[in-house]
């Protein structure tokens, strides 16, 4: 199973899958990594463990039109079989969705289709929830909204804040993705938004 990362920050998602890949946890490869934003430690760290890992700096391009050809025309020298948003903070515009198909993946830090959005330890918190957790998804036209493919939970604790909570959802969101890109590679089909293992 052929990956690529895209990232903008720390890239702390991008870190568990490669170290899932590294000690044969997880039957992929690492295919690309790429980021919009120069300054992203998590493109210095896939530098450092040799990854094909270029900047596509979005601040250099005329408009988001013209960044997302070029992402494109790296993914599509890469040949991955998945593209695996870890932080990636670009929207994808539906051209780009469409030309990849249920082979976007993407993590949210509650269980959706509660809190979409940004800040959605603070949604949890002021909605006064007593589970949250993570959700990876497939990546549609809609924010947060496309079929789930597995969920993980946490308490809500009476005196956490977002800050809390969310370090907490984190150490999920690494299993998680490493959950999901293994049931992904076992096979599976999708009925309605329902991701179904064969």
């Amino acid at each position: 199973m052929r990956l690529a990362i895209l990232l903008s920050g720390r890239g702390s998602n991008f870190q568990a899958i490669h170290e899932a890949v590294r000690s044969g946890t997880l039957d992929a490869e690492i295919v690309l990594v790429l980021s919009n934003r120069p300054d992203a430690p998590g493109i210095e760290r896939a530098r450092e463990y040799g990854y094909n890992a270029p900047v596509v700096d979005h601040k250099t391009f005329a408009n988001r039109t013209a960044h997302e050809e070029e992402v494109l025309r790296r993914l599509d020298a890469a040949h991955p079989d998945f593209i695996v948003l870890a932080g990636y903070m670009r929207l994808l515009s539906a051209a780009f969705v469409e030309r990849w198909r249920n082979r976007i993946l993407n993590i949210h830090p509650s269980l959706l289709p509660a809190f979409p959005g940004v800040d959605a330890q603070a949604q949890a918190l002021a909605h006064g929830v007593k589970v949250s957790g993570c959700t990876v998804h497939f990546v549609d036209e809609h924010l947060d909204a496309g079929p789930i493919i597995v969920q993980r939970t946490v308490p809500v604790h009476d005196d956490d804040t977002p800050d809390t909570l969310a370090a907490r959802i984190l150490v999920e969101e690494h299993a998680a993705y490493v959950e999901a890109l293994t049931k992904l590679a076992r096979g599976y089909r999708i009925e309605g938004r329902r991701v179904v293992a064969p």
